[in-house]
């Protein structure tokens, strides 16, 4: 390829744009700057978005923008646009939305068509460079588009202009409205359950996506049943549900059995060969997950797997030093592998084990000559093919010998993967996605109860301190990027913020959490909610304009991350129940109303709405635990609540006097007549206490649907 002076991409903050440096194509980043040049020439916008961990858009990239005829033809026929997805949600979202309307397509790399004034007219995601397998190639498609803008404008322009309204109707969901009926979380239960692969856990068929405040969902209405009734709605059928697809993610492929964490998804149904990459989201989530199905079940396996999440989080994706979540790591090291840092040979395993070793480890992860992969048939994906026990009766071993040499094996084999080329690592700090983080290993802190625990517990709150010194202000809430060129915020950036702040609040009663989880919300609700409509918008009201499609837009599919707006509403009832401020519940109710009359058809998608409007519908539990400090009858206590799930529950230990600022009306008003110095657990829902004890085993009692019912009526 001839060489050519770099683009201005070179400049930019995100890695992925910063990828593209090279390209022989005058690319502009998103803004003004962009638009006044494709008027000034009166030409098309080519849009394309992507990420860095994105394997597709490598692999436009090398096969098209590298490719001097093809970026000829953009040079001569188009301006070119090019964007981070990561950096610009904004922006992605609301052409997603516009070329799913045209093409039916989405996803990334997303390639799409435009008048100079950003309004979209065509577009598709991967384009090949020439026509292959009934596809039309990019290059055909350039030219094509080239000649429709010169000969046919004025009905491109009207195409424009009705995508442009019909996008902007839909994103505000007008019509959606409705009267909210917790009617709708059974709804989302049979959805769930008509959807439930059996054989191999998880929702449909394939590709196969973790779905995880589904998951979430399905054990939340467990515990609230108690495991009564009977048939596929049963409590007890629910906790299968969300047990088997916990366990056979955590067994399969979509997870990494020798360095822990997620990717992305898996392309079959049994969860075995997955996307590569690994998303901070995902994983943040998934930890949740597991914690709350080993907070349910005490299966091993599934805390293991938290563990191992938590492992692979601080050895890969986070920095320990000055506290921060990573954006990603790449799917694959160079165009000319798929996932090869991660998959296994015969012959790779065997050069890493003794024979014996390596004799268990291949049945173990069904490790063969012919693997799964199809740009390399001898490689392996790594998944749990057999249980020890299995092995044990196969090899003429004891169980016992087994479990050891799989432990040793795969200390061993994670050491030979290391000096592999290892995928990129995206150093980006996203704001939401910290604080998904953030509330994760603060859950994790609790719920472990170790050493792991409290460490997590450290790290999460120098994240959220780092946070709130870069990236956070009174009038504004949370930048969007922590570092690097300022970026304005995004809903999400606020309303996981305040769910993290509160987090950090109930882990350390420490006022100045409390008192920015407020101002933020404030802000949500001044800046971004629709005091009209209720719900909220994904951008603040003051932000500049977006340019382009610049049409007003309420976050509510979970897709990639959980809704926003649900997301909003879960912030909202928590903060009613610390400050009692009447505007939070209204705002609450405002927002479910705002989805009620479409929520249902959303299913599993809006899963996050369900969880909301569970809560909504009882009132959050709150424990505190009074005694001395180093009292082992109050850590006990402390222990009890903690071991056990339920949505929004806070737990906040007090050791003496003064009381925190922020308490729960009803604990204001009992915690100063509890015994001083006495180890007690009392439990509050809404305005009403049950009696202090100091029994464990009560007090997880006391937590179950049985004593929550008792609480609302």
């Amino acid at each position: 390829m001839t060489e050519h002076p770099a683009n201005r991409l070179q400049h930019s903050t995100s890695p992925y744009l910063r990828s593209a440096a090279h390209q022989p194509i005058d690319w502009y980043e998103w803004g003004e700057a962009a638009f006044a040049r494709a008027k000034e020439l009166d030409r098309p916008i080519l849009l394309d978005i992507g990420a860095v961990w994105c394997h597709w858009c490598h692999v436009i990239d090398r096969e098209s923008y590298e490719n001097a005829q093809i970026a000829k033809i953009i040079g001569e026929h188009f301006v070119a646009i090019k964007v981070d997805r990561d950096e610009r949600p904004d922006v992605d979202s609301r052409y997603q939305a516009a070329i799913n309307a045209i093409s039916g397509q989405g996803g990334w790399p997303l390639t799409g068509f435009l008048m100079p004034d950003g309004k979209p007219f065509f577009g598709g995601t991967y384009f090949p460079p020439e026509d292959q397998m009934g596809r039309p190639g990019f290059r055909r498609v350039l030219l094509a588009v080239a000649e429709s803008y010169k000969n046919k404008k004025a009905d491109l322009l009207r195409a424009a202009e009705s995508l442009a309204d019909a996008v902007a109707q839909a994103e505000t969901f007008t019509g959606a409205h409705g009267a909210f009926d917790v009617e709708v979380v059974q709804s989302q239960i049979r959805s769930l359950t008509q959807l439930f692969d059996i054989r191999n856990g998880g929702f449909g068929k394939a590709p196969k996506f973790p779905h995880c405040s589904s998951l979430d969902l399905l054990l939340e209405q467990y515990q609230l049943t108690g495991g009564a009734g009977e048939g596929p709605e049963s409590g007890r059928h629910l906790l299968a549900m969300a047990e088997t697809t916990l366990e056979k993610m955590a067994r399969g492929g979509v997870y990494d059995q020798l360095g822990g964490g997620f990717h992305r998804y898996s392309v079959d149904e049994r969860w075995l060969v997955p996307h590569f990459e690994k998303m901070s989201y995902d994983n943040s989530e998934l930890l949740k997950n597991y914690l709350h199905g080993w907070q349910v079940t005490r299966n091993p396996l599934l805390g293991q797997t938290a563990e191992g999440i938590v492992r692979w989080v601080n050895e890969v994706l986070t920095d320990q030093h000055a506290g921060g979540f990573y954006a990603s790591q790449d799917a694959d090291y160079s165009l000319d592998d798929d996932g090869d840092y991660f998959t296994w040979t015969l012959d790779e395993v065997r050069n890493a084990l003794l024979p014996e070793e390596a004799r268990v480890m291949e049945l173990y992860f069904d490790v063969e000559a012919h693997g799964e992969m199809h740009h390399n048939p001898a490689k392996n994906v790594l998944w749990v093919a057999r249980e020890p026990r299995e092995i044990a009766a196969q090899l003429g071993l004891e169980e016992s010998v087994v479990r050891l040499t799989i432990a040793k094996a795969k200390e061993k084999m994670l050491a030979a993967r290391w000096p592999r080329p290892t995928p990129y690592v995206d150093k980006t700090l996203y704001a939401s996605w910290n604080a998904m983080f953030v509330s994760a290993y603060l859950e994790a802190g609790k719920v472990f109860g170790n050493a792991l625990g409290l460490s997590c517990r450290v790290f999460a709150l120098k994240t959220l301190d780092r946070m709130i010194a870069e990236a956070w202000s009174e009038e504004r809430g949370f930048a969007h990027r922590i570092g690097g060129t300022a970026l304005w915020g995004s809903l999400d950036d606020q309303v996981f913020g305040v769910l993290a702040l509160l987090d950090a609040y109930e882990a350390t009663l420490d006022a100045k959490y409390m008192r920015a989880a407020q101002q933020t919300m404030d802000v949500a609700i001044a800046k971004y909610g629709d005091a009209e409509g209720g719900g909220f918008f994904d951008r603040s009201s003051d932000a500049p304009p977006m340019g382009g499609l610049e049409v007003r837009r309420k976050p509510f599919q979970d897709s990639p991350t959980p809704g926003a707006n649900s997301v909003a509403v879960i912030a909202l009832v928590r903060m009613h129940e610390f400050t009692d401020d009447a505007k939070y519940q209204q705002w609450a109710q405002k927002t479910l109303e705002a989805f009620a009359g479409i929520a249902a058809q959303y299913g599993m998608f809006a899963a996050t709405y369900g969880l909301a409007a569970s809560l909504f519908a009882r009132h959050p539990l709150q424990v505190v635990v009074t005694g001395e400090a180093n009292d082992p009858a109050a850590t006990a206590l402390e222990r009890a609540a903690n071991e056990t799930f339920r949505l929004g529950k806070a737990v906040l230990r007090i050791t003496g006097e003064p009381l925190p600022q922020s308490l729960p009306a009803a604990l204001r008003q009992t915690v100063p007549h509890l015994p001083k110095g006495q180890a007690l657990a009392l439990v509050c829902a809404g305005n009403t206490c049950f009696a202090p004890t100091s029994d464990p085993d009560e007090l997880r009692a006391l937590l179950t649907k049985q004593s929550q019912a008792a609480a609302a009526d």
